[in-house]
Parts: structure tokens; sequence; C-alpha cells
């Protein structure tokens, strides 16, 4: 069973979303059968990736229009359900930048196997430890610690790699119509929207990996009546030209 995430790094749902589903998965019988593709997204693509990195408070209040001290409350309330997960935000540290560089590192580390301990160090990098994400030498380092090859990672970041494939994400997340993030998708065919609580992805870990049961039994039995054809897949696909899902 495959599940794809869009989220960002500097989205705090997305790391309580990415807490819970985790928290579902190690209670989850088959979880060695269940494949986790991180997908890119951008909650703010149009920050200059030259410019300096911005205080989190500072960049809230500035965006969102809302007082300091409104942006503060909303985020101790944010602090309070990630308290619970293990999560630390630090907003006072925390800093806003460009995030198409981190994502370009996530997806080369997928190549190596290694996108879901990098994603868990990149949102800690940001929420916890005030790590900007967009410094080259501060991706290598996280990079570096989770497992990569120094050399191979900056030579990605220095370059324009794997730059398709974050626009790509986004397209694709947009033709599905998302409109924020965590999004996620049980295998093109369950859909959860946002940080929802730990029974929704319980419970929709097990209607996932029923259907897929299902779809391997009949896909077993056309087989075995036409064993010169491939059985089709059974589950819903989304065109990426025309964002139609069906």
């Amino acid at each position: 069973m495959k599940i794809e995430i869009w989220s960002d790094i500097v989205c705090p749902f997305c790391y309580i979303g990415k807490k819970r589903l985790m928290q579902a998965l190690a209670n989850f019988p088959q979880r060695d059968d269940v494949e986790l593709v991180w997908k890119s997204y951008q909650l703010d693509p149009s920050i200059d990736p030259e410019r300096e990195a911005t205080p989190t408070l500072t960049y809230l209040a500035t965006n969102k229009g809302m007082p300091l001290k409104q942006v503060q409350d909303m985020t101790q309330h944010i602090t309070a359900l990630g308290a619970p997960l293990g999560i630390v935000f630090n907003w006072e540290q925390a800093l806003v930048a460009n995030t198409e560089k981190a994502h370009r590192l996530i997806q080369y580390a997928a190549t190596q196997q290694r996108a879901d301990a990098l994603k868990e160090a990149l949102l800690k990098a940001h929420f916890t430890l005030g790590i900007n994400v967009n410094d080259t030498e501060s991706l290598v380092a996280l990079a570096q610690a989770e497992g990569l090859d120094a050399q191979a990672v900056r030579e990605v970041l220095n370059s324009d790699q794997f730059a398709y494939e974050v626009k790509q994400d986004i397209q694709d997340g947009l033709n599905l119509g998302l409109k924020g993030v965590p999004f996620f998708v049980f295998d093109n065919a369950f859909g959860i929207s946002g940080a929802q609580p730990l029974e929704v992805f319980e419970n929709t870990l097990n209607q996932a990996y029923e259907a897929s049961l299902a779809t391997a039994a009949k896909e077993k039995s056309n087989t075995a009546q036409t064993a010169t054809e491939a059985a089709p897949a059974a589950a819903d696909s989304c065109n990426m030209d025309t964002g139609k899902c069906q």
C-alpha cells in the first residue's frame, strides 16, 4: 500500500499530521507493507530564495495582517497540539525561507531510501532548532547526519537537480484539488486533508488495506481466468493534464 503525502517543511500542521500518521502506522500490523512517498508542496513559493530568512512570528503577522499578540496566541495553540506528540515548537527561533531547495533535497534522499528520516530532520530543524532550511551548508549537515553523502548532497543543492520533480509534485497536488497541506492519499483511493485525529488515520489505514486486498484478489481471479492478459488496475486515477480524478 502506498501513502503519498503533500506537505511543506514550514507547515506546523504538516509536522503534527506526520506524527499522527506515524503513530497510526506503529499500531498497524501490516506496517512493513506500507510505502511512504513524500510529495513536495510550497505554501509560499513567492519567497525570494536569495532573501534573508524571516523570523516566523514577524512573517505570520506581516502576511496574515494579524496583530503580533494574535499570532502568538495562534502559535501557542499549535504548540499545545504538538506537545503530546513530542514536538517542540520554538516559534521565537523558527525562520521562514524559501523551501524549494529543501524539497529538492528530499527528492534526492528518496533515491537513497532516506526521505522519511530526512523529512523528520528538516521539520525538527525548522521548528525546534531554528535552522534556516534554505541554507546550503545547514542542509548538507542535516543530510549527512541522516547518512547521505555530503558531496553528492552539495552537488544537488548547487544545481537545479530535482527541480522538475518538485514542480511536478506541486502541480499533481493542484490537479487533485489540493488547497492546503498536509494532504494524504492512500493508494490513490482514500484521502485525508489536514492533521486529523489519530483515529482518522487508523480507520483510513484499515480501509485502504482492506481495499488493496480486495483489489489484489480480483486481479488474481482475472489473471487465473485469462492468463495471457494483465488484470487492469482497480484504483482511481487523476489526469495530470486536465486535473480530473475519476
